[in-house]
């Protein structure tokens, strides 16, 4: 009718009204921030505060995690008490990992979550390219699809005992603003130090105890040191992998991404999980309750304590390898600085590791030839530094020589890193920002890992901790 479109009209024109008041403030608010800088516009988003010398910033107060994310387990033949689970869907998380429901949802009754990942690297050493490509940058990829939790694995930097506790403390920081330089989001992913965690510890003893020794004496990585090592082999050597599976059980992770050199030990996580949902989970769990009681962490007694996780393997072709033996990776460990690249390298030290990193003798430059890994390695390298596939750079450089390759190969290297060390930079010279962004990481983590670890206390038959402790 008339008076109905009359109705509509004056409706869209209040609309309109209303947007043109608003929209001069937030083009302000938008000029503010871009000429404040990133770095203390990212400041201002996470805690208000813009003084450069401030320790601390000012966070709302922590919520509660998703720990009512229902996940549906069935058996499988994978390892021992392997599960398979299907697909949990999640929407953005809130503070501190909060599940929040979907606006785009039709249905509110069926808010869809993320699923969560958990990964970290040792701060031992430099971070270098093939952590980067390995790792990193799969983490900055994952971010905006997962609840993400990000750590500086502090903890596992001293298995091998005999470290040295001032460079300790310095390549945890370093690590920790190369994770923010690379591209994680203190907005998106929850970056902490492990150790800032207890629950890490406390869960490892407690997996220790039900875990055979057997299993750890199976671990190729203990395997292969003990042998050079003898009777100086640490017991942290053996132990780490079950220190390993509390960092990935804490969090509930449904994904975890690892190389190939580490899904032994994401097995034997799953092997951990499904042996302590055995010996204390289900009808177990529940009559340490009364009828109706719910656990520490608020769900119901009953079914598997923890979670049993997935493996996420990176696709091929994101693998940088050594230097000096296009057949090994690169590692932190090798004691030859001339094997790797690394994140903050100087143009100049880039420049002299390429020049004189192992070629061959054969004519051209091509991939997927195993008589070539060398060739295979340093055009993989320029392909993830420029972006281009694999025909790209064969069309550029197929027909190369090396004299003329490495100079091409060491401007994408330069070029691509050096955005990172840039912001880098940055961010050790904002020590507020970066103990701020670690700070609210750590707050994340522990609203998540400490519900879990009280459930296994509570399943394993430890009075509840007082909630003043």
């Amino acid at each position: 009718s008339r008076r109905r479109r009359m109705r509509r009209v004056a409706i869209s024109l209040v609309l309109r009204v209303s947007g043109s008041i608003h929209e001069p403030s937030r083009a302000m608010a938008m000029a503010r921030v871009h000429t404040a800088g990133p770095l203390v516009a990212r400041r201002a988003a996470i805690g208000g505060a813009t003084n450069n010398t401030s320790p601390a910033f000012a966070f709302p107060p922590t919520s509660t995690s998703a720990a009512t994310r229902q996940r549906s387990c069935v058996p499988s033949a994978r390892g021992f008490g392997g599960f398979a689970r299907p697909a949990v869907y999640t929407q953005a998380s809130g503070e501190a990992g909060e599940s929040i429901e979907s606006t785009q949802t039709t249905s509110p009754s069926k808010p869809l979550f993320k699923k969560r990942v958990l990964s970290g690297v040792q701060p031992t050493g430099s971070i270098h390219l093939g952590n980067y490509f390995g790792a990193i940058k799969n983490w900055v990829q994952m971010q905006d699809d997962f609840d993400a939790f990000y750590c500086v694995v502090d903890l596992h930097a001293i298995t091998a005992g005999g470290h040295d506790p001032k460079e300790l403390k310095a390549s945890t920081r370093s690590s920790a603003a190369l994770y923010l330089a690379a591209g994680l989001d203190p907005e998106k992913s929850s970056v902490f130090v492990q150790s800032h965690v207890k629950a890490h510890s406390e869960l490892c003893w407690l997996l220790n105890c039900a875990t055979p020794i057997g299993w750890l004496e199976k671990m190729i990585q203990f395997k292969e040191k003990s042998r050079s090592q003898g009777e100086e082999v640490s017991v942290g050597l053996l132990d780490y992998p079950v220190l390993m599976a509390a960092d990935i059980l804490l969090y509930n992770a449904d994904v975890v991404p690892v190389g190939e050199d580490q899904r032994q030990h994401l097995e034997l996580t799953r092997d951990i999980a499904g042996r302590v949902n055995n010996l204390y989970g289900g009808n177990k769990w529940k009559k340490m309750g009364g009828k109706g009681e719910k656990a520490p962490s608020g769900k119901f007694r009953g079914g598997d304590i923890l979670v049993v996780p997935d493996a996420y393997i990176p696709k091929q072709g994101a693998r940088v390898m050594s230097l000096t033996d296009g057949a090994a990776k690169m590692s932190k460990s090798n004691p030859a600085e001339g094997s790797r690249i690394n994140l903050l390298d100087t143009p100049e030290a880039i420049a002299q590791k390429i020049k004189r990193c192992k070629t061959d003798t054969f004519e051209g430059l091509e991939f997927d030839n195993p008589d070539r890994p060398e060739s295979q390695n340093l055009l993989t390298m320029y392909q993830l530094c420029t972006g281009m596939s694999k025909a790209e750079v064969l069309h550029e450089c197929g027909a190369m020589r090396w004299g003329d390759f490495k100079p091409a190969l060491t401007d994408a290297v330069i070029n691509h890193l050096h955005p990172i060390q840039l912001r880098y930079k940055e961010v050790m010279e904002e020590p507020g920002y970066l103990d701020a962004v670690l700070a609210k990481g750590a707050a994340n983590a522990n609203s998540v890992a400490e519900k879990t670890v009280a459930d296994v206390r509570d399943a394993m038959g430890f009075l509840e901790r007082p909630s003043a402790l």
